[in-house]
């Protein structure tokens, strides 16, 4: 994938990618890092094969934009609900 990220003032606020939507071009990836089509894949990939445009995504962190916008010391203070190893739930 063609991937990118977006900064303000040294922090990464958004992270996206252009995937990769050639169906032989997945399959050469797929051998070349020893991984079997099963399944699941192998119909990802036959999709491809009726024609698929370019296509990309991104995701903003808005709770890095709330952090910085308000300059806070914690990203975590911009969070509703801030992920924790111990925190399963909200």
């Amino acid at each position: 994938s063609n991937s990118y990220d977006i900064f303000i003032r040294g922090q990464e606020i958004c992270s996206g990618a252009q995937r990769c939507h050639d169906p032989d071009l997945v399959q050469e990836i797929l051998k070349e890092k020893g991984i079997e089509a099963g399944d699941g894949l192998q119909s990802y990939i036959e999709s491809f094969k009726h024609g698929v445009s370019p296509h990309a995504g991104a995701g903003i962190g808005l709770e890095r934009v709330v952090f910085l916008y308000l300059g806070l010391d914690n990203v975590r203070k911009a969070s509703m609900f801030p992920r924790d190893p111990n925190r399963c739930t909200p």
